[in-house]
């Protein structure tokens, strides 16, 4: 791929395109969900846009759509992978932005984090 939606040295771009193996937990046209390879809890994925976004600062209202379709799946995607329903169960949706935010991937993603306590972070 050479369009501006992907970027050849993004390793979240590598696993969309199937150059590095994950573990999908889902994919549609725009985007692609995988298990963490350092899990933090019982259940925790990745949702990950197809298109290279770096972060949540880059967001534009164009991407509205996509933010929305993303958080729409993440309780479906959370409860097909074993977090327990809400109110007494449930799961958290975190998106790590820039350095001092705690991004190590610059390709927007959210982590879908959940499952019996205590976890091994937050």
């Amino acid at each position: 791929m050479s369009d501006v939606n992907h970027d050849p040295n993004c390793l979240f771009c590598k696993i969309i395109a199937g150059q590095i193996p994950s573990r999908k937990v889902y994919e549609d046209e725009q985007v692609f969900a995988f298990h963490d390879i350092h899990p933090w809890a019982p259940v925790h994925f990745l949702m990950v846009p197809k298109a290279h976004i770096p972060s949540l600062a880059q967001v534009t209202p164009e991407h509205a759509p996509l933010l929305g379709h993303m958080m729409a799946l993440a309780p479906k995607l959370a409860a097909e992978q074993g977090c327990n329903p809400y109110p007494s169960g449930g799961f958290r949706v975190v998106a790590n932005t820039g350095d001092e935010g705690g991004q190590e991937i610059h390709h927007l993603h959210f982590h879908v984090i959940g499952g019996p306590r205590p976890w091994l972070k937050g």
